[in-house]
């Protein structure tokens, strides 16, 4: 788990992560849990992410400052696309599950 002091105090939410397809190669890894402020936006998910991933994740997936993640990913949030809901500024709630994955594999 990243950022995990206490799950329970402070007004903070757990989420989890799971990166599928090119992003899951890309970061070399399948899943992160993660601790964010209560009333946060998947945009705070996204720049988190960049923080901590870097340029390679900022230039491919999500540039802050950006309302949409770039062409070719999607992001859903348990199970529903974030353009169903309210784009990055889809407020998060406690043990959301958030896919990000490529909108097309293979070669």
């Amino acid at each position: 788990m990243k950022d995990i002091q206490n799950p329970c105090w402070g007004g903070q939410l757990k989420v989890k992560v799971r990166y599928l397809g090119y992003i899951g190669n890309m970061l070399k890894k399948r899943e992160d849990e993660f601790e964010l402020s209560e009333g946060a936006s998947l945009s705070e998910l996204l720049n988190k992410l960049g923080g901590i991933y870097g340029e390679a994740f900022r230039r491919e997936v999500f540039e802050p400052g950006l309302k949409d993640v770039k062409t070719g990913f999607v992001v859903t949030v348990n199970g529903v696309l974030m353009g169903q809901l309210r784009g990055v500024d889809t407020k998060l709630s406690e043990d959301d599950n958030v896919i990000l994955m490529t909108l097309m594999s293979g070669g």
